[in-house]
């Protein structure tokens, strides 16, 4: 549980904690495409000066983000891999038999990951420094001019908020599954791929069936407590924006603006 970021919410008293999750979303979503809009070391430089103020401002400790890489080791291996030696370029490095490596397919590789690493990290901030029920007000504000058209904005807010929610849950409840398949005498890391994936079989079994529980659980629970969805739904309280929201805005417009220059 302690390698997964995504989901996890850290309490503290920030000015990031204190925004209002409907500035937190738009902003998450602004950042992820200024990221991908950026085709430069220079973009991706100022990408992460801008998150490195953010994580200053929101106080959560920078060791919770990068334990969050971990989970992604592999892919950024992979996609750092496919893109060294996949992409074509004049200025070649190495050439042996098939394996051809450029210097523009080092360039592609080396900013695949920043931007991954930039990505997961900009994405994590967010559920740290936003409660659970604050992520699901401010999803179901967001989506609310779907109403108009009979989609359930309510029910969809409250399902990717209980799916986020129990990432590290699941994650927890998999590596506790695992360690007792290994005290029984489990091997997960011999043998070739195909008896991997088998010996993933005891693994997989007893996660979703706790899965199913948990959810059975919750349904109980949320019934048991007259739990209607959205008809006659009251907050606590109301979502409203305020001066240090709206600076908030400009501040990603303006970080918007810079990248667009560097790409530029």
């Amino acid at each position: 549980m302690t390698r997964i970021t995504i989901g996890q919410y850290y309490p503290t008293d920030s000015v990031i904690h204190r925004l209002d999750a409907r500035v937190k979303l738009l902003g998450t979503i602004m950042y992820i495409t200024f990221l991908l809009f950026a085709n430069h070391f220079v973009g991706y430089g100022v990408a992460a000066l801008f998150l490195v103020g953010l994580v200053r401002l929101s106080k959560v400790p920078p060791r919770l983000l990068f334990r969050g890489l971990r989970m992604i080791i592999f892919i950024l291996i992979f996609a750092a891999g496919i893109n060294l030696f996949l992409t074509p370029g004049q200025n070649v490095l190495v050439h042996f038999a098939f394996i051809r490596i450029t210097m523009e397919g080092v360039s592609m590789a080396v900013q695949m990951a920043l931007r991954l690493i930039l990505l997961v990290t900009g994405s994590s901030v967010l559920t740290l420094t936003t409660s659970p029920i604050q992520l699901t007000d401010g999803i179901e504000t967001l989506l609310t001019p779907l109403k108009r058209i009979k989609i359930p904005a309510h029910d969809i807010a409250m399902m990717m908020t209980i799916a986020l929610r129990f990432i590290p849950t699941l994650a927890d409840e998999m590596e506790k599954i695992t360690k007792a398949q290994k005290a029984r005498g489990a091997d997960f890391d011999t043998g070739g791929l195909i008896k991997r994936a088998k010996s993933l079989i005891p693994i997989l079994v007893p996660l979703f069936v706790s899965a199913f529980k948990r959810a059975d659980e919750l349904a109980t629970a949320m019934e048991a407590r007259c739990y209607r969805g959205d008809i006659n739904r009251t907050k606590m309280k109301e979502m409203k924006m305020t001066s240090r929201d709206w600076l908030a805005i400009v501040v990603m417009a303006g970080f918007g603006g810079v990248v667009f220059l560097t790409r530029i």
